[in-house]
């Protein structure tokens, strides 16, 4: 193919306001689906079609009539809006030369809209802008590309006004892609320099990886450098995505597509390398990828301890397709051993579990997310990052703790600013300023940190403002606090998995709504038993599972009353033997309680 006739581009908006749809009547438009039969075709994991959402970025070759009646071949990358996956959305741009940015007429420009923007504005890539959702009563063109050039700073006289849903402007979209997006450039005899921005594992083919070709060609039989690590692999198969991979002689200079050479250790492919030809390799490789900063991290560990390698397996399989996500593995005195995870935030973490649960079969308990701590020690002077409670020092050799902070943008309906307000202030959020865009939506700016909003502040949120807010948010720094390590103890003995950090005026509150929730799952015994909540020797909080009773009296119809209580007696002695020695089982469903914060707040 002529890189001439090539156009490579992704879609790129905020959450929900209308990509995968738009991709639907783009495929429609190069006869791969029915009309009005797509439901956002490209997300194709069962997960994405429930939430309704984009996880994956998902690349697809389509080929339409140019003005001049020669094939156009697009290869278009439909990407996610949500902020957990913004790397998956720098990934894309990567791979492209422009991007259609998509606004929603009825919401205007919101959080996510503004920063997949600037990713590709860094990358230097054509904006294309398009108003969506035209067709609905309540759209507002005018002030919708209003806010794009002052919000923004590009000039939306010129916007494309198309429906996604109906198809309303649709062609003239592809016509202006076809204007204005560039054609690759680049040189096919050169040596080969490709960028990796994806992979996936194939049972049959092992580690499939998903390229962009700068320079050269690759075609089958050649022999391949990962130029990250120097491995060398022989390649088995190439080709480009349309619904299903179709299979090519060879991808040349602007091709977006794959090539399989066997290779079954996926910790061999790593996103953002350069892949060049063994024999001719290039002489500077394609810029990469900025390292992933997890900010969410967490426990995972296998109901059944045979399936530890399993679980190593499947998460390995699944990085190759996701590599905001990081593991390394560690132990727990009572969950054995497991993998701590780090993630982008708290429904990447969801959506990590689901896929393990659903796609590897995998039967795992998590426990709680925690964010990185800095601790440093009293006398040493010492930093210790500390992802996980079980990494804190001793109590009596911390100085001091900071935590992160982030810089949230919350963009509400007017109506809502005071409940906003309210739950940022219990999350000990600090105010930075409020603006109006327009009279119907405010944009409330705040520093939170981010452990108050990594567990259900984004529902509270949505439920607070009717579905309408938004929150997008950047890491901005540590900051000294006043916190606490919270050990939980069953029948004495601490569960380091049921450990975690809070804010010194909370820690009561938290503590024992904690152990209100655990009481309901942890089975009783034949004995007494205690939950306790401690910093470091001093109980914060206390809760007790009633002890199971049998009947001794029951045989005893009358009688020296000695007797009586000389069973009972006996029996106490023997429940506080039991409680010695007896161990307490703490099911799954414990653990997965401890996610949940009290809906008051």
């Amino acid at each position: 193919m002529d890189p001439k006739s090539i156009r490579n581009f992704c879609i790129i908006a905020h959450i929900d306001h209308g990509k995968s749809t738009l991709a639907d009547r783009f495929l429609e438009r190069a006869g791969f689906i029915l009309k009005n039969k797509g439901d956002q075709v490209l997300d194709q994991m069962d997960i994405e079609k429930e939430r309704g959402i984009t996880i994956k970025a998902h690349p697809i070759r389509l080929t339409y009539t140019g003005r001049d009646g020669s094939p156009v071949v697009f290869n278009l990358i439909d990407t996610p809006g949500h902020v957990d996956f913004t790397y998956e959305v720098s990934r894309s741009i990567a791979a492209c030369e422009g991007a259609v940015l998509v606004v929603d007429a009825t919401q205007g420009v919101e959080a996510q809209t503004v920063a997949n923007t600037y990713l590709a504005l860094n990358h230097n890539l054509t904006i294309i802008t398009a108003v969506n959702k035209i067709d609905l009563p309540n759209a507002d063109v005018d002030e919708t590309k209003r806010e794009i050039e002052e919000i923004i700073g590009l000039d939306a006289s010129d916007a494309s006004l198309v429906s996604a849903k109906t198809g309303l402007g649709v062609d003239e979209l592809l016509r202006v892609i076809e204007d204005k997006v560039p054609s690759p450039s680049g040189d096919a005899d050169a040596p080969l320099k490709c960028l990796v921005f994806d992979s996936h594992f194939d049972t049959y083919k092992g580690v499939v990886v998903h390229i962009r070709v700068f320079e050269g060609t690759i075609e089958k039989g050649d022999r391949i450098q990962f130029m990250a690590t120097g491995t060398e692999f022989d390649v088995v198969e190439v080709g480009y995505f349309e619904l299903t991979p179709v299979v090519t002689d060879a991808l040349t200079v602007g091709d977006v597509g794959y090539f399989a050479a066997v290779i079954r250790v996926p910790a061999e492919v790593h996103i953002g390398d350069t892949v060049t030809s063994a024999a001719r390799p290039t002489a500077e490789p394609v810029p990469g990828y900025r390292p992933v900063l997890p900010m969410v991290f967490a426990g995972l560990y296998p109901i059944d301890a045979n399936d530890y390698e399993g679980l190593k397996s499947s998460l390995q399989r699944l990085q190759l397709n996701d590599a905001s996500l990081t593991f390394e593995p560690e132990s727990s005195g009572a969950l054995g051993f497991g993998f701590r995870c780090g993630f982008s935030g708290l429904l990447h973490l969801e959506v990590i579990t689901e896929r393990l649960r659903r796609e590897y079969n995998q039967d795992i308990i998590v426990t709680v997310p925690n964010v990185r701590y800095r601790v440093i020690k009293r006398n040493t002077g010492e930093e210790v990052l500390a992802d996980s409670p079980s990494k804190f020092p001793p109590l009596g050799e911390i100085e001091r703790i900071e935590e992160p902070f982030v810089k949230a943008e919350i963009v509400v309906p007017h109506e809502a600013i005071g409940d906003v307000m309210e739950l940022t202030n219990k999350r000990r959020g600090i105010y930075i300023n409020m603006s109006y865009p327009e009279s119907r939506r405010a944009v409330l700016e705040y520093e939170l940190p981010l452990s108050e909003i990594i567990t259900d502040f984004f529902d509270r949120l949505k439920s607070i403002t009717k579905g309408y807010g938004t929150l997008d948010y950047v890491l901005a720094g540590y900051r000294k606090e006043r916190l606490a390590k919270v050990d939980v103890l069953v029948n004495g003995t601490p569960v380091d998995a049921l450990s975690f950090i809070a804010h010194e005026d909370e820690v009561q509150h938290i503590a024992r709504s904690m152990l209100q929730r655990l009481r309901k799952y942890v089975p009783r015994q034949m004995y007494e038993v205690a939950l306790q909540a401690a910093i470091g020797g001093k109980i914060v909080a206390r809760e007790n599972i009633v002890q199971l009773r049998k009947d001794v009296l029951a045989k005893c119809y009358g009688g020296d009353v000695t007797r009586k209580r000389k069973l009972l007696e006996k029996q106490k002695e023997g429940k506080k033997k039991m409680k010695q020695i007896g161990k307490v089982s703490i099911p799954q469903e414990a653990f997965l309680s401890i996610l949940k914060r009290e809906s008051d707040d």
